[in-house]
């Protein structure tokens, strides 16, 4: 403990705000790192995906959550799309905002010490300057410890900072694939059209079958009286 004290003391004012930084940076990062773990949806129940999307009350977790939101009383693709989307802005556009600020935060711990290093030097060339004999080696042990342990303290801060920045963006991305995915199933599950009518996709198809089958049976008829006529 005495050697930390040491330490922190030799680094001059800038380890306090250094020590603010990080005690800031790791609440911000380890609450962003619970919410994302809380609204992961995890890819291992994915196997039961289909069944859920058919069935929401079946679902688990947060799953079953979005599903009951996007699908309650939708009537269109517009509307089911558009409750994805308010869930995307709700959700990823929330992380991106933390992400940015962790990451600037991140940013400024080796900026913090480099600053660090600059006032040492500076305390080092200012000590040669004014004293003299053995007074000289001392001013300047002490400047350099100075630089030297902001610098650190500014690494050392920055860099686990870094991992877990690139963490919360690996789960982001997760999420964010599997809100696209059930969108997918979704749409594909409920059969609605723009409209909101989930029997006119089907009608329109049979309409469709319908018309290709009269045009083949045109041309069959068709072909038969060429045939006729060729024969003669």
């Amino acid at each position: 403990m005495e050697a930390v004290l040491t330490i922190w003391k030799s680094g001059g004012w800038v380890m306090i705000p250094l020590f603010s930084l990080a005690a800031l940076l790791y609440a911000q990062a380890f609450l962003l790192i619970l919410l994302a773990r809380d609204w992961s949806l995890s890819t291992k129940t994915s196997v039961h995906w289909w069944d859920w999307v058919r069935n929401p009350a079946n679902a688990e977790g947060r799953v079953r959550e979005v599903l009951e939101y996007t699908q309650d009383g939708a009537q269109s693709r517009k509307q089911v799309m558009s409750r994805f989307d308010e869930i995307r802005r709700g959700l990823i556009e929330m992380l991106d905002r933390r992400v940015i600020f962790v990451s600037m935060l991140v940013a400024a711990a080796p900026l913090l010490g480099l600053l660090g290093t600059v006032l040492g030097m500076l305390q080092t060339f200012l000590g040669i300057s004014t004293s003299g004999g053995t007074e000289t080696a001392g001013v300047v042990a002490a400047g350099i410890s100075e630089a030297l342990v902001t610098t650190q303290t500014g690494l050392t801060i920055a860099l686990p900072g870094l991992f877990v920045v690139m963490l919360i963006q690996r789960r982001k991305h997760q999420l964010a694939g599997s809100l696209s995915r059930l969108e997918s199933l979704t749409l594909a599950a409920l059969k609605l059209d723009a409209d909101g009518d989930p029997r006119s996709a089907g009608k329109s198809q049979a309409e469709a079958a319908t018309q290709t089958a009269e045009s083949t049976q045109a041309r069959g008829s068709n072909g038969g009286v060429g045939q006729w006529h060729d024969a003669a």
